[in-house]
């Protein structure tokens, strides 16, 4: 035995040295990449596809430990499928500066800070700004292998595995939800998607996320709810030179902001610096008028859409070019088809992606740009695919399915993609710098950056006149924006007056922008600023629009439907052509306590705002009122037993989430209908802020409209007497709801103190009243009105503060796309 024992250690002796050259050779970086795929390029990256593992060999650190700079964003190459979660396919986040900075034996992935800066060039500034305000250690890894020219090996594994988009957050979606978490074991790279490029990195890694509470959405979009599994898009981008010249933001040309805090601006300017977001473009010439460009802006349509989609979608898109060639870029846009081999997601594509969820939903366009100076690198846009079906579906509802396919200018689909076109047109828009514009539809369809309703008109033989449902090509204020934001100027930078001049040129010539926070919302006080809206004048409009309602009304029934149809989808159909007037309502009401007025910096001239006269108030209000008609109200009875349930069937349906809400089972809630329409309008008159401002009007305009008058003309309408027995029934559900609207506009948390008395008198005078009887009222009316009374007393007496309405209202179904509007094409450029 000792002698065995002898030979086994001399044996060790003899291999020693070489057992111990093997281990150092490994331990190198060279030894360690050795058999692994290389992928050479901006990051030198490694690819063990047997251990799912990718590796970086960084540069050699410099004095400071930072290996490599980049733009660093996020996206998802395949999403949930969910609008209201909102984690869509070709999602990308804006981007941000990271650095891979060597600490000691770790690499550590920091995200640097530039909302907070100064640009004075000083050193000792720079430096203390970036002190005073935190950057983000985003992950550390272990240095795996070093080379003898200084570079480090890092495995990028975790990195890349990490919830990097904060996707648990929102898959946690819903109260009561449980809480998603990220499952290591079923994480990890894509070995096959890995790409590196001279200037950026792509790489797509699988995350899965696990709970035992699963939520609707997760339950109706995934494959098993309880493990989601998403992939999540890296790219790492090459910091562009110093090239670009940065535009200064002008908030009066609808360009969209980035904004940062310049502690190094003079006293007497602000710390608020905005810089526009706009592509690189430069004419090989400055000097020229027009010149042809060193690299055109091109955007790729997703090869996934169907072929009648994809036409449309490169059509609507191409309009920009005429914008270019109009500012004198020559061939600077162009519009194709994706590449069968190209990643949507790829840093070197802008790409509009047609996107599918399991419910029509919202489009937006996003893009990635260099935080430091607002050029635009990478555009996403992202399409949902299910709202043209129910574009479709409106427009057959108003024109009847026969005509679907005729190829005339009444046929739903070719409406439908006249729509896509804008919204192609539209989403681009956002993605190349600009912003809404929510004055342009009534403007002369100034621009595509509005969300247009379909203009529809009343034809003299009683038909419907679709001919003009969608604008084509660009408006007039798109050709400014675009030369105003990508004018180059022979000097290099701005020319402030020549940009000036195209500002004063473009409010000159009668143009309007107001921008989302002005014009989306119902509470908003633009009178010529609205979404869904149509026409120069918002009152007339909605007479147009009340007729067109009208005339579809009268013809609806099974013809809206394709042969072969349930006949109970009639109930989703009927949705928006009932409710066809919903959005010309708010523009209207934005008439009564409206204020004109423009954006405008100091040394424009008069751009004083101005109260909306107290006559075209009245004229809004009158309008109004005339929606609230029990008779506009009213479907015949025909088309009510045509209204029939059907069996569900497939629980997936998505149409079947937008139907009339009711309490009356099987039956058609008619007067629940009636109930949201009235709702409608009345809440956008009685609107809280609506009411401070006519009230606060009535002090300093002289002959305003008074809220108390807005009131007693309501009443009139309202409680006027019904001779028709059929609409007595409509007509209760209207009172009702003005009395409820009323109860609610004393008790809002917006209400001033005037509002609130000025509410409650009327409802006080409502019921002294409801006591006195009436010639040919009903046994039914007057209990109604006792009723009503009775609860308006208690409403008074402060026993009913929290529950203002004899009912709970009935929701209105969606009329916007489904979905809230967490990632949406407003959203990706709030801040600053």
């Amino acid at each position: 035995m000792r002698f065995f024992a002898i030979l086994a250690a001399l044996a060790v002796l003899a291999c020693g040295p070489v057992l111990a050259q093997g281990d150092a050779k490994a331990k190198t970086l060279e030894g360690r990449v050795a058999g692994l795929e290389a992928k050479p390029g901006f990051l030198d990256l490694y690819v063990d596809k047997d251990t799912a593992q990718v590796l970086a060999a960084l540069p050699a650190p410099g004095a400071d430990g930072v290996s490599v700079r980049f733009i660093y964003s996020t996206g998802l190459t395949a999403g949930l499928g969910s609008n209201p979660v909102g984690l869509d396919r070709g999602y990308a986040s804006s981007g941000e500066i990271v650095r891979f900075r060597q600490i000691g034996g770790k690499v550590v992935a920091e995200q640097e800070n530039w909302r907070y800066r100064a640009t004075s060039g000083r050193a000792a500034e720079a430096k203390s700004v970036q002190q005073s305000f935190a950057p983000s250690f985003l992950w550390s890894g272990e240095i795996a292998a070093r080379s003898a020219d200084g570079r480090v090996l890092v495995d990028l594994t975790g990195f890349l595995t990490r919830d990097a988009a904060n996707l648990a957050s929102a898959l946690a979606h819903g109260e009561g939800a449980g809480s998603y978490t990220l499952a290591a074991d079923r994480s990890m790279p894509d070995p096959a998607s890995v790409l590196s490029f001279p200037d950026n990195a792509e790489i797509d890694a699988f995350l899965t996320f696990e709970t035992s509470k699963p939520n609707a959405e997760t339950r109706a979009a995934a494959a098993d709810a309880r493990a989601v599994t998403l992939v999540l898009h890296h790219s790492f981008v090459r910091l562009p030179d110093d090239g670009y010249a940065p535009r200064a933001f002008d908030q009066r040309t609808a360009n969209i902001g980035l904004g940062f805090h310049d502690f190094s601006s003079p006293l007497d300017d602000p710390i608020v610096t905005r810089l526009s977001q706009r592509f690189r473009l430069e004419k090989t010439d400055p000097s020229a008028a027009v010149s042809p460009v060193k690299k055109p802006i091109v955007f790729y349509v997703d090869n996934g859409a169907p072929a009648e989609i994809r036409d449309a979608l490169i059509e609507g898109a191409g309009w920009w070019a005429a914008g270019f060639e109009a500012a004198g870029f020559k061939d600077a846009y162009r519009v194709e088809v994706l590449p069968e081999d190209a990643h949507p997601l790829d840093v070197r594509y802008n790409v509009i992606n047609w996107v599918h969820r399991q419910t029509r939903g919202w489009s937006y366009g996003q893009s990635v740009t260099d935080p430091r100076t607002g050029e635009i690198l990478k555009a996403n846009v992202i399409l949902g695919s299910q709202r043209v079906r129910q574009d479709r579906m409106i427009f057959e509802g108003l024109a009847g399915a026969a005509k679907t396919g005729t190829g005339a200018a009444d046929d739903p689909i070719e409406i439908s993609l006249a729509r896509i076109r804008q919204l192609s047109a539209h989403e681009v828009g956002h993605t190349l710098g600009i912003a809404h514009n929510f004055a342009a539809s009534g403007n002369g369809r100034a621009s595509v950056m509005d969300y247009p309703a379909p203009w529809v008109k009343p034809a003299a033989d009683g038909s419907l006149d679709f001919s003009q449902a969608y604008g084509v090509g660009l408006g007039a204020w798109d050709l400014f924006t675009i030369e105003w934001l990508y004018t180059e100027f022979p000097q290099g930078g701005d020319d402030r007056a020549a940009l000036d001049a195209m500002v004063a040129q473009a409010y000159g010539s009668g143009l309007r922008f107001v921008s989302d926070d002005h014009a989306r919302s119902v509470e908003t006080a633009h009178p010529y600023a609205s979404v869904w809206d149509n026409g120069a004048d918002p009152v007339a409009a909605l007479d147009e629009v009340m007729a067109v309602r009208r005339i579809a009304l009268d013809n609806f029934g099974p013809g809206a439907l394709a042969p072969g149809r349930p006949t109970s989808d009639l109930n989703a159909v009927i949705v928006p052509i009932y409710l066809y007037h919903r959005y010309q309502i708010e523009a209207a009401a934005k008439f009564i306590g409206g204020l004109d007025f423009r954006y405008a910096l100091t040394g424009d001239g008069d751009a004083a705002a101005a109260p909306v006269p107290a006559a075209e108030q009245r004229r809004a209000l009158a309008a109004l009122t005339r929606t609230l008609d029990p008779a506009a109200l009213d479907l015949p009875d025909a088309l009510l037993n045509q209204l029939t349930p059907g069996d569900v069937g497939y629980a997936g349906g998505g149409d079947l989430l937008e139907v009339f809400p009711g309490r009356t089972g099987p039956v058609f809630d008619l007067a629940g209908a009636a109930d949201i329409a009235v709702g409608l309008t009345l809440s956008a008159i009685l609107e809280p802020s609506r009411a401070g401002r006519v009230a606060a009007y009535e002090q300093r305009v002289p002959g305003a409209l008074s809220l108390r008058s807005i009131l007693d003309e309501i009443d009139a309408a309202v409680f006027a007497p019904q001779t028709d027995a059929r609409l007595a029934p409509l007509s209760r559900v209207v009172q009702a709801r003005f009395v409820s609207e009323l109860m609610a506009l004393a008790r809002a948390e917006g209400a001033t103190p005037e509002v609130s008395a000025v509410a409650d008198a009327k409802l006080a005078a409502l019921r002294d009243g409801f006591g006195k009887k009436r010639k040919g009222q009903s046994e039914t009316d007057r209990a109604h009105l006792a009723a009503l009374s009775a609860r308006i007393t208690r409403h008074l007496a402060g026993e009913e503060v929290q529950l203002a309405r004899p009912l709970p209202a009935l929701p209105a179904p969606p009329g916007p796309p489904i979905g809230s509007m967490g990632q949406t094409e407003e959203c990706w450029h709030c801040g600053i």
